[in-house]
């Protein structure tokens, strides 16, 4: 139970959170090429919706008397602005759209009628009840409004011939493809994390919660006892695998130089071992071995040239010329990230010869044009996201200042798939 002085949730404030979740889910499958240069635009998939139609409009307000605080703006502005404010306010209900057509298999159902659906057809593909196909139709015309699916009339042009298709976006939601997203926008709009977001404003102010993490004070546990209390390790793990299987089929593609001349690697906190099996297969003279907590391997597949240890990267990393890092040393701050990069630094220099770590991580603002609103968002909204477990997301600058600090003279950023980079770091 959460403690006796935990807050009222605010919906308002799910907004905020909500907002990465859409936003992020949405990008997942935009891929972003390498630049040749630290400062150079960098260019992609074209996105969903013209440019244009993404960047953020300024409000005009029409300024007419300013007195003190106070500035006065027109009726027109005055509106302007509560719509952009209702617009975020609500950014939630996207987020816990998109999680339905995920978990109805929306998708799917469009997918086995041959890409394009009626909503008769969707309805009895997902055994929606009959009370329910009206709501049905509201939903789906948000999740086209939203761009998670295309709309278009059927040759008979009638009301009732309105037939939806996929697009670039839902078709990572097909649960058959090697790269669903699915389980991963399950873990990402999970209520436990939303609530703990919702309590920013008590965690902030409250003396009593300045010891705790954000997840604590709104839930009275932490995110692993709660895992283990409702037993959802095993959707995380598959969110997880999920991420891992898009990621490591771009970085093989496009970046499969940076496991050049290596010849051992340890994925750090790789739980079931995704990352690690799609290195092995590519590149089989590599030894490839995860390293993780014990509840963290437990019940991990066998994979040939995988091997797994259960152990604690705070204390010992097994010695190798590589270590990868994805999407790990976001869950710390960064007294706890230097320990973590120091041993990953004793690991790969251990045996004489000088390895390197391989970081797969947010680099918040780098190497993008300033009107890359959704990229920019995308990234700030998961390092809101991460207060619940007092970690963070990181820019150049607070990256440069841990591996230092952790004793390393140089790293490469590669900025590749939408919001992550490939951060190469040397001893």
């Amino acid at each position: 139970m959460a403690p006796a002085w935990s807050s009222t949730l605010s919906p308002l404030v799910a907004s905020a959170v909500c907002a990465s979740f859409a936003t992020a889910t949405t990008w997942l499958g935009c891929r972003r090429m390498p630049s040749m240069g630290r400062s150079q635009t960098l260019g992609g998939q074209p996105p969903l919706l013209p440019r244009d139609q993404l960047k953020r409009k300024p409000i005009v307000a029409h300024v007419q008397k300013e007195t003190g605080n106070d500035v006065m703006v027109s009726t027109e502005g005055l509106l302007q602005a509560q719509l952009e404010l209702y617009h975020h306010a609500m950014a939630y209900v996207k987020s816990a759209a998109l999680r339905a057509a995920a978990d109805l298999r929306i998708p799917d159902a469009i997918h086995r009628c041959g890409g394009a659906a009626t909503l008769s057809d969707i309805a009895t593909e997902i055994g929606v009840q009959p009370t329910k196909v009206s709501h049905l139709r509201r939903l789906m015309r948000a999740l086209t409004i939203l761009g998670i699916f295309l709309v278009g009339q059927g040759p008979n042009g009638e009301a009732t011939d309105v037939h939806y298709k996929l697009t670039s976006v839902s078709r990572l939601l097909l649960e058959g493809s090697s790269c669903t997203q699915s389980p991963i926008v399950r873990v990402l709009v999970d209520p436990l994390s939303l609530t703990a977001l919702c309590s920013i404003g008590e965690w902030f102010t409250d003396e009593r919660a300045s010891a705790l993490t954000l997840f604590e004070v709104a839930h009275g546990c932490t995110r692993e006892e709660m895992t283990a209390k409702k037993g959802t390790r095993g959707v995380f793990n598959v969110g997880m695998i999920s991420d891992s299987h898009l990621l490591m089929e771009t970085i093989i593609k496009d970046h499969r130089n940076i496991f050049e001349g290596v010849s051992s690697l340890v994925d750090a906190g790789g739980a079931h071992g995704a990352t690690a099996e799609a290195i092995a297969k590519a590149f089989p003279h590599i030894k490839c071995t995860v390293l993780d907590l014990p509840h963290a391997i437990a019940g991990a597949p066998a994979i040939a040239n995988v091997e797994f240890v259960a152990g604690d990267l705070f204390e010992y990393v097994p010695p190798v010329d590589v270590v990868l890092l994805k999407w790990v040393l976001c869950l710390w701050q960064d007294e706890d990230a230097v320990k973590v990069l120091r041993r990953c630094k004793e690991a790969i220099t251990s045996r004489g010869a000088v390895g390197k770590v391989i970081i797969v991580d947010v680099v918040i603002d780098f190497g993008m044009s300033q009107d890359d609103v959704l990229l920019r968002e995308t990234q700030v909204l998961f390092d809101v996201q991460m207060m619940r477990v007092d970690g963070g997301e990181r820019d150049e600058q607070q990256w440069r200042k841990i591996f230092f600090e952790a004793g390393f003279r140089d790293y490469k950023i590669t900025p590749m798939l939408g919001f992550r980079s490939i951060i190469e770091v040397y001893p």
